[in-house]
């Protein structure tokens, strides 16, 4: 396979699979915006319907199943959460007219039935009772439950429902807080891929996971690209103008907030010293705590508010299994269900409430919070707590909330004087929400269905535009190359490289660039190194025989929730290098280990907390260092393995005791006194870490005192939860850095200028050290994956001719700024150049 085809083997482009619907085979049960949306959704094939509580995506959802299979002769599957497929049976029958869809839940049941449409739940395609493959058209009700089972279930639904031919999504509340949850439904739509989405419209936080921002100047082309897609509507009259609202105007809603004060200073900390009280927002544990201790308060407030209206019903909405005992005692009449509840009466007992046959109704939002339609008979909802679970609370309130409601609806939510925040981030929420919702229905209503009056196809580029001279940025000690390093590394002449340093991309752990060539683009780490099999033979062609690559590289990280296991585990992507490398002919010498903080690592994963640790040490691991693997090319002489062109260094300069304390670990004992409370008293916290790391090298290691002086800095509130101030200092500092910057990046200067800021920098001091310990003045020093060319930079720093290579065009033009920021500083004259000049 030549490297062209293998970049054309990446494309993965959304099709056009669906057809042109004659109006008048619409059944003529739907209303006009649903017959709209109906005939739009089959046009496209695969599409999202994000409409408003009550709009009737239920018929719209069983009408697209229904012509989709009709005319591919197939059948169809519609996918519901537990508890709502009474409200497909009664649509498709008693609305539609159609045969009454049958629920299966194995593919046995599937092949014995004869129905044309499908019902079964999230649970039992997930765990492989039915195959979505069977089927012409599916549908996904209420898909925003997805969350709620974690990126397995996701990636799992990715792969069981590709190449459908007809695919539909349908929820109320897309969360505008989550962009990764829009993204996600394109990437099962076979829209456009994940990444590509990711690296689009999207700019990543590389301190923190998960956090992404949409890039500012691009949030009109973001939410006009999720238009051509997916359908937002609030009202008929959003679709067209001519449509009336008549039963789709929404009734008053009135949001009674109730804050139960908290009794103060009834609170101990761990050493007994009493608090003043427990902050909901300081973590889950916090939170859980006054969950805890406030269900009598909270149970006896939702009592008050049910005796003042007898007449009313309620559902009572609870998190807790504690909170559901206390509202049975306080209201015993209470019909109440919950998950490990015989199904077929959790499902009764829903259609009762649903028909006015009960009227207090006791469920959590887990269970009974999508899908479910209570508008007939009840107005009066009451959360007897909150939490930042936005999506869960605002699909709870349009059970009642809904088209159709002939009340005005009263929500209670209950809460403590110490889940104020909680509160706000609710309110946040909200207003979020209704902007996103907002501006969809902007773009709606301006350029209607027709997506090809929207915008064009947002399609991920291949190559770089221009000739290599046009893309190449050359400097008196650098060339800079924008273009795919494969490509531009080919282009090189061999033996032409003195020394190769470079930071690979950590398999497809980060995307850099919107490129089918950007090595992170790729589906797995198999594929990742098929790529790297075009790089590397043309980087040992490259380098100088006998001279050094210097690989920067870091296991990654597997979370539970993405491979099924349930814990995080490390794929040894260290180790994987070393094979590859091996393989192309590269010579592997050694390993240099660089301490990472494990503390800012717990807080970028969330996968070392200590109260996890503190309930079970079998799933806990250790923080992932990074490494810089040392690999040469063989000389042309293997007697004395000498390089063609040896790093030589001067007696006089690089000393005998320099020389054993590099070839050597540095180790010496000079007693082993633990630093004193007094003298630390002294130092500052930002100092700490400094002062520990420096003391741990020069003394004999002690464990117990170790554990000692941080149980000393816990208590006396001094040992910070953001970052590690006694990590242990290495003894050999040859094979381990313990002491290199984390914030010393281009990226501390890209953050001033607020430009954009790389994914995955990497830290100056560790390129200072790999360039003087293996090349000499004068050399060529390559960076194939030059990002803000910190390589090449550092190079023309300490004279050398740096040379890099970057795909991404933002890294690229920062990166060239850089480069000829530090050859005008390199080349600037001294005063005594003057003098030297006058002396002569």
């Amino acid at each position: 396979m030549t490297y062209r085809e293998f970049l054309e083997s990446k494309i993965e482009l959304a099709t056009d699979s669906g057809f042109e619907v004659d109006k008048s085979r619409i059944n003529k049960a739907l209303k006009p915006h649903q017959s709209d949306a109906v005939a739009w959704a089959l046009k496209g094939g695969r599409r999202a319907l994000f409409e408003s509580f009550g709009l009737g995506k239920t018929a719209q959802e069983i009408e697209f199943c229904h012509l989709a299979a009709e005319h591919t002769g197939g059948r169809a599957l519609i996918v519901l959460p537990l508890g709502v497929k009474q409200e497909f049976t009664r649509d498709a029958v008693e609305l539609l007219g159609y045969e009454k869809p049958e629920y299966c839940r194995t593919m046995e049941e599937v092949e014995t039935s004869t129905s044309q449409i499908v019902l079964t739940n999230y649970e039992r395609v997930r765990d492989g009772d039915i195959d979505p493959s069977y089927f012409a058209a599916t549908s996904l009700d209420e898909a925003s439950v997805l969350r709620s089972f974690g990126s397995k279930t996701y990636q799992t639904f990715l792969d069981k429902f590709k190449n459908v031919p007809y695919k539909l999504v349908a929820t109320a509340t897309p969360s505008p807080n989550k962009y990764k949850e829009l993204i996600h439904y394109a990437g099962y739509l076979e829209v456009m891929d994940t990444g590509q989405a990711l690296t689009r419209f999207f700019q990543r936080d590389s301190t923190k996971a998960n956090n992404l921002t949409l890039y500012p100047n691009m949030e009109d082309e973001f939410w006009l690209w999720v238009s051509s897609w997916a359908l937002f509507i609030t009202k008929p009259s959003d679709l067209n103008p001519d449509y009336s609202d008549d039963g789709y105007v929404l009734p008053p809603l009135d949001v009674r907030w109730h804050e139960i004060p908290i009794h103060y200073g009834d609170s101990v900390d761990r050493d007994g010293q009493m608090e003043l009280f427990t902050q909901a927002s300081t973590g889950l544990k916090e939170a859980a705590k006054i969950k805890r201790e406030s269900i009598d308060a909270r149970v006896e407030k939702m009592k008050e508010i049910v005796d003042s209206s007898p007449e009313d019903h309620f559902i009572l909405w609870h998190d807790q299994e504690a909170e559901r005992h206390a509202i049975k005692k306080a209201l015993p009449e209470t019909v109440d269900i919950y998950g490990s509840m015989d199904y077929d009466l959790r499902e009764q007992r829903v259609i009762d409430f649903s028909n006015g046959k009960t009227r207090l109704f006791a469920t959590k939002k887990s269970i009974s919070g999508s899908g479910c339609n209570f508008q007939r008979f009840c107005h009066r909802e009451i959360f007897v707590g909150i939490d930042y679970e936005f999506n869960d609370f605002i699909q709870a309130v349009h059970r009642c909330y809904r088209f159709l409601q002939q009340d005005t609806v009263v929500i209670d939510i209950i809460y403590m004087e110490n889940e104020r925040e909680i509160k706000d981030a609710l309110i946040e929420k909200w207003k979020n929400h209704n902007h996103m919702v907002k501006k969809m229905i902007e773009i709606v209503k301006k350029y209607g269905l027709d997506s090809a009056n929207k915008t064009e196809r947002l399609e991920r580029k291949m190559g770089v535009e221009g000739t290599r001279e046009e893309r190449t940025v050359r400097g008196k000690h650098y060339e800079a190359v924008y273009g795919d390093c494969v490509e531009e590394t080919r282009a090189m002449e061999s033996n032409s490289v003195d020394l190769i340093h470079t930071s690979i991309p950590f398999g497809n752990h980060y995307e850099y660039s919107a490129n089918y060539n950007d090595f992170g683009h790729n589906q797995d780490t198999e594929r990742f190194f098929e790529q790297m099999d075009y790089l590397t033979p043309e980087l040992l062609r490259v380098l100088k025989p006998g001279r050094v690559a210097a690989i920067h590289v870091k296991d990654r990280v597997l979370f539970g929730n993405a491979t099924g296991t349930g814990m995080p585990t490390v794929e040894p992507f260290h180790a994987d290098c070393i094979e590859h490398y091996m393989r192309y002919g590269f010579m592997y010498f050694g390993m240099i280990t660089v301490v990472t903080d494990v503390v800012r690592e717990n807080n970028q994963t969330y996968r070392l907390g200590w109260t996890e640790q503190c309930k079970d040490g079998t799933k806990m691991g250790v923080g992932c260092p990074e490494y810089i693997l040392l690999f040469r090319k063989l000389p042309t002489d293997h007697s004395k393995a000498y390089a063609d062109e040896p790093v030589t260094k001067s007696k006089d300069e690089y000393t005998r005791a320099q020389w054993q304390i590099d070839a050597h670990g540095y180790w010496r004992s000079s007693g082993d006194r633990l630093i004193s409370k007094e003298e630390l008293e002294g130092v500052s916290v930002d100092n700490l870490q400094r002062v520990y790391r420096q003391y741990s090298r020069e003394h004999v290691y002690n464990y117990e005192e170790h554990v000692a002086l941080a149980k000393y800095l816990d208590t006396d509130g001094r040992l910070p939860a953001t970052f590690m101030v006694v990590a242990p200092g290495s003894w050999n500092q040859l094979e381990v850095w313990d002491d290199i910057n984390r914030m010393r990046t281009l990226n501390t200067t890209q953050s001033r200028r607020r430009a954009t800021m790389h994914v995955c920098p990497l830290q100056l001091d560790i390129v200072e050290r790999i360039i003087n310990r293996y090349s000499n003045p004068g050399d060529v020093v390559y960076d194939p994956f030059g990002g803000l060319m910190t390589v090449p930079m550092m190079a023309v720093k300490m004279h050398r001719f740096g040379k890099g290579c970057e795909l991404n065009p933002d890294y690229f033009r920062d990166g060239v700024g850089y480069l000829q920021s530090e050859e005008n500083e390199v080349d600037s004259p001294t005063l005594f150049d003057f003098i030297d000049g006058g002396m002569e």
